[in-house]
């Protein structure tokens, strides 16, 4: 019997952009199954969107995926969401090199941890390297248009926040 391979995507996605879908897209093709992992930290959030509309804009984007890719959350450490999941594979973006060094440190930390838990560093579409979601966040609520930047559905959810 073939074992499902399962990488775990973590992250905010506070929303989802184009870029984040970029790079499930891309880690379909290697991998069976992506779950899109919401680090959810009640005593540290100052996010746009609860959690709850975080996993709805996520799996609305990636309903026509099916059970291919997967909406979740968890709170503590990743290894062991990743662990509870049956993931073997960490999924990081890296956009720029300043990237690198945090997601280096939090690799190193998470091999510690769970030696056979791996990192896998995939570079963001060159269409999507300046993207993040602070930025998107911050362009909409001053008026400004990222309509190329998140998906039809994130970005009314986006003016929807922004109009009050």
């Amino acid at each position: 019997m073939a074992r499902t391979k399962i990488a775990v995507y973590p992250g905010s996605f506070d929303p989802i952009t184009n870029g984040h879908i970029d790079l499930v897209e891309r880690t379909l093709r290697v991998f069976n199954r992506v779950i899109v992992a919401i680090a959810s930290n009640p005593n540290k959030d100052d996010s746009l969107f609860s959690v709850n509309e975080r996993l709805e804009m996520i799996q609305q984007v990636f309903r026509a995926q099916g059970k291919r890719v997967q909406a979740d959350s968890f709170e503590g450490l990743l290894v062991d969401y990743a662990e509870k999941v049956g993931a073997g594979v960490i999924i990081r973006g890296l956009r720029a090199v300043s990237d690198f060094e945090y997601e280096f440190q939090m690799a190193m930390m998470n091999r510690e941890l769970r030696p056979k838990l791996e990192t896998l560093f995939m570079m963001t579409g060159e269409s999507y390297f300046y993207i993040s979601s602070r930025l998107v966040k911050e362009v909409v609520s001053l008026g400004g248009d990222v309509s190329a930047l998140v998906p039809k559905s994130v970005l009314k959810k986006l003016r929807e926040k922004f109009k009050g």
